[in-house]
């Protein structure tokens, strides 16, 4: 048994047919039936069944699909490993941090890898909803810093890395603001909700937090939102860290609103399991997981 052997079983399970396993690993169909025919004859195992016009995987064929699977996760990793030891440090390395997460600590780290790396130019992108995981999956960047929503985890490393509180707020003199009950989505569908755009482009793009049937104002930024709230234009949800001293001077208030009560964000540290890792980058990963949580 070999490890092209199992890299064929499994581009015939994830494409569905030998055609497409074929087209995928740039081989003749003839080949990759081969390929399978021998390492089913030398463990004694069938692992697809042929009954049918797709291939499926035996009852045994699944036990071994899914050890294969953690088998070829871990070679890629010690490929990667080997390229990291032999590398020198990367030219480049991007970052992709949600802008809902302070930036103390990414600073921090940065500045420490920095002195040790100073020829490495560093990448800093803050991002909206699916921004860092767009960034991530296209190869744009090396690390994002974000929550899992829409994230492939198959295809993925994370480690949780800080948890965020999201509260709704408003000027004090917006009119929701006056009184402290709970103001009904029918109620507030009046008024102007004050929404940060996803960064992202393609088919990963989200929407959260969203009042249905309300009036919406759109912005790239939580700072032209903080901006426009206080200006008492309207009322959204803002990370609870940006706006510690509004809420304290008074100049913006928390809103009791159906459906809309305080909401915390988990974010994970997130990078890609086949891609390379260069030393620059490794060091990064590894001081953001140990850096004070």
């Amino acid at each position: 048994m070999n490890y092209e052997q199992l890299v064929v079983l499994h581009a015939i399970v994830t494409e569905g047919t030998f055609r497409g396993a074929a087209e995928r690993l740039h081989k003749s169909q003839s080949a990759i039936s081969h390929t399978l025919k021998k390492l089913e004859a030398e463990i004694d195992m069938v692992l697809l069944s042929r009954e049918a016009y797709r291939p499926k995987l035996t009852p045994v064929g699944e036990v071994f699909f899914r050890q294969a699977i953690r088998v070829m996760q871990q070679m890629n990793q010690l490929g990667s490993l080997t390229k990291t030891l032999n590398a020198a440090q990367e030219a480049e390395v991007s970052l992709a941090i949600a802008a809902t997460l302070p930036l103390e600590r990414i600073l921090e780290v940065i500045g420490q890898v920095r002195a040790k790396f100073p020829a490495t130019h560093i990448h800093l992108a803050r991002e909206s909803m699916s921004g860092p995981i767009e960034r991530l999956l296209n190869d744009r960047a090396n690390i994002i810093v974000a929550s899992m929503d829409g994230v492939p985890v198959e295809q993925v490393e994370a480690v949780g890395f800080a948890d965020v509180t999201i509260l709704p707020v408003a000027h004090p003199e917006f009119e929701p603001a006056q009184s402290k009950h709970m103001k009904t989505i029918t109620e507030m569908q009046t008024y102007t909700q004050i929404v940060v755009a996803d960064s992202g482009s393609g088919a990963l793009t989200q929407s959260r937090d969203l009042l249905p049937g309300g009036l919406r104002w759109t912005v790239t930024d939580f700072a032209a939102k903080k901006e426009i709230l206080q200006a008492k234009l309207g009322w959204g949800g803002i990370p609870e860290h940006m706006i510690k001293d509004e809420l304290k001077r008074g100049e913006l208030v928390q809103l009791n609103v159906e459906g809309f009560q305080p909401r915390q964000s988990r974010l994970f540290q997130i990078r890609k399991r086949d891609r390379d890792v260069g030393v620059v980058a490794q060091s990064i990963w590894d001081n953001l997981m140990s850096a004070d949580r």
